[in-house]
Order: C-alpha cells, then sequence, then structure tokens
C-alpha cells in the first residue's frame, strides 16, 4: 500500500510539472506598460531584423496563423494599403508567424507586400509572446509599440477586416497626448 502511495504521487507530480513546463513554454502574453520582449529574426528578403532596429519608431507588431490564407492576407493587404498613413505616424509593421522566410518571401512576392514579415520557424518569439497556439502556429495577436520599445496597447484574436483601422485610430489618440 505505501509504494502505490509513493508511485501515485510521484506520477501526480510528474504529471504538474509537465503541465506547469507546457504553460511556460507558451508564455503569457506580454502586457500593456511592459518593455516588449527583444525580437530578431530573418525577413522574408533573409535579412535580420531586431526590434531595437526601430527605436525611436512605433511599431505595430503583429502575429498572424499562417502565409497565403485567407484572413492572413485580407489582413496584409489592409497593412499594406495603409502603410502611407503608418509611415505619416512614424511607425512600422513587422508580422511574424512561424512560417519559413521563403514562405514569407512568396507570400509578398503574391500579394505585392512591401513591409517586413518575420520567421520565427523555433516558435521562440511567439511563445514569448504568448500567441502560440495549441495548433502550433501563431495566434492572430498584436502588440502596439512606443518609441521607447514599451508595449502601449494589445489586441488579441482580431478580426482581419478591421484590424489596421483600429490600430491607425489608436495610434492617432496615443500621439495626441
Amino acid at each position: 500500500m505505501h509504494t502505490d502511495h509513493v508511485v501515485r504521487l510521484v506520477t501526480l507530480t510528474i504529471l504538474c510539472a509537465g503541465f506547469a513546463m507546457s504553460l511556460a513554454s507558451a508564455g503569457e502574453l506580454p502586457q500593456v506598460g511592459q518593455k516588449a520582449p527583444a525580437v530578431t529574426l530573418p525577413s522574408q528578403d533573409g535579412s535580420k531584423v531586431s526590434l531595437k532596429d526601430f527605436h525611436g519608431k512605433w511599431v505595430v507588431l503583429y502575429f498572424y496563423p499562417k502565409d497565403n490564407t485567407p484572413g492572413c492576407t485580407i489582413e496584409a493587404h489592409n497593412f499594406q494599403r495603409d502603410l502611407a498613413k503608418y509611415e505619416e505616424k512614424n511607425a512600422v509593421i513587422l508580422g511574424v508567424s512561424v512560417d519559413s522566410s521563403e514562405s514569407h518571401q512568396d507570400f509578398c512576392t503574391k500579394q505585392s507586400l512591401t513591409f517586413k514579415l518575420l520567421a520565427d520557424t523555433d516558435k521562440k518569439v511567439v511563445a514569448e509572446y504568448g500567441s502560440l497556439s495549441e495548433r502550433g502556429y501563431a495566434s492572430r495577436n498584436t502588440f502596439l509599440i512606443d518609441p521607447k520599445g514599451k508595449i502601449v496597447k494589445v489586441w488579441t484574436g482580431v478580426k482581419p477586416s478591421e484590424h489596421s483601422e483600429e490600430i491607425l485610430a489608436a495610434l492617432s489618440e496615443l500621439q495626441k497626448n
């Protein structure tokens, strides 16, 4: 009886530790007011892009599930359509998914996208931003980062068709202050 009890206790401990580790690997969503976690990933042209490269600019860091899918294409087209408005507001767009640089390059070519798409094939940045879905893709979340590197707004589970306008409205409001 004593051995059975110990075995159950050890099994339960291992299960709990495994569950805790899986939660930790998924990461928690960074919050408003927090410094944005560091990002350095290859873009569609293979060059390394770091969040720190954009110090002094507003950064729209958006996570999306997959290149060349309907929702992701709509979202990317709207960012491309509004790119001049973002530039007027001293803001850059950075998209992140777990797709490869080659996939991003194909997506950009097919859809005439000129902003940076970053490849997180190791899923580390996606997880660090609490945006790794159970299926292994990036969840549709966006982080607005101010020129000093602080997160000022977070959107989760966004609607691709209206998201660019939401971000531009938030930028306008934040830049008034």
